[in-house]
């Protein structure tokens, strides 16, 4: 199967009066048509704006993204609104994303009406009304407003909106993060459904660990804007090597008061972004940190099959 989407030594820097904030730095993946790749990491870690940078929503500063194999890194205007018909984004915040002004008839149906998707009014009608069947919004809401609704289906106009010029690959920007747990496991499915009905792929961005466990095929993870592990989900939650990630997994709550976990600390502060210094990231909080980790950058390096870590330390930890 055919990459549909690689990036390669993705960058993006802001400038600040501190000097270049690394918000994303040297980030590399592919995406196969049909899977799901999860990336998780702390608040600040870069997750948002790497997906927004992949979509040309943030202009990249440096590195390339190909769909389909064609660099779309720095399209035109007029290109790039004829690749939202391919990529679109789901928003973490659905009450910020959706115009109070619109019922949701005209919510869903703005995107068709941007492109030119459809020859007439009816058609567009008939359309919106399919999206908001397969997305699980009944056609009582047709002529609601954003605010008269609840958060979950509030979401699944953001979906709609989303799937309504039949996008091939959606980045989901932590879509179920602001929802109560029940409606999250509905959205979940719901995103699982469309996958297999449409062969979608998906850029899933959150912080639940959980979550991403249940969607993806293959997981990212992300400290400081750097890639510090990558591999299968199964393989991530049964041998994670980076003890970044050790950390986020020994957090998940466990659903049964008689059994005692093991939690990994991570103490110390945060790595500025703004003109990082040379060496890990995360070595200020790193329990295993030795000299070389403070001076100089680990690779990002396959160290099981196809699993990726950058650590100096990785072998020696996990005994590899």
């Amino acid at each position: 199967m055919a990459d549909l989407l690689e990036v390669k030594d993705l960058k993006r820097y802001f400038k600040t009066p501190g000097g270049d904030l690394h918000a994303v730095d040297g980030v590399n993946f592919t995406l196969k048509a049909g899977k799901t790749l999860g990336v998780v990491g702390e608040s600040g870690c870069g997750k948002s704006t790497l997906g927004r940078v992949v979509l040309g929503l943030i202009e990249a500063t440096d590195g390339t993204v190909l769909f389909e194999g064609k660099d779309i890194t720095h399209l035109k205007p007029k290109k790039r609104r004829e690749m939202c018909k391919e990529m679109q984004m789901i928003f973490q915040d659905p009450l910020a994303s959706l115009n109070p002004r619109m019922c949701v008839e005209e919510l869903i149906m703005d995107p068709m009406k941007i492109v030119r998707a459809c020859r007439d009014k009816e058609t567009m009608r008939k359309r919106v009304y399919e999206l908001m069947d397969q997305v699980g919004l009944a056609r009582r809401f047709a002529y609601s407003y954003p605010h008269e609704l609840d958060g979950g289906r509030r979401q699944r106009i953001g979906i709609a909106r989303a799937l309504a010029l039949g996008p091939k690959f959606l980045v989901c920007d932590e879509p179920v993060s602001a929802l109560d747990v029940s409606i999250q496991a509905q959205i979940i499915n719901l995103l699982q459904d469309i996958q297999e009905e449409s062969c979608l792929s998906y850029l899933f961005i959150t912080h639940d660990m959980s979550v991403v466990k249940h969607i993806s095929d293959d997981i990212l993870v992300m400290y400081v804007g750097c890639m510090v592990e990558k591999s299968s989900s199964d393989d991530l939650f049964d041998h994670p090597l980076h003890p970044y990630t050790k950390g986020l997994l020994s957090a998940i709550p466990v659903p049964d008061i008689d059994v005692e976990k093991k939690r990994v600390l991570l103490q110390g502060e945060l790595s500025s972004p703004i003109n990082p210094k040379p060496g890990c990231r995360f070595a200020p909080r790193c329990p295993y940190a030795a000299e070389e980790c403070r001076t100089r950058q680990p690779a990002f390096e396959e160290v099981l099959p196809d699993h990726f870590v950058a650590c100096h330390k990785a072998r020696e930890i996990n005994q590899l």
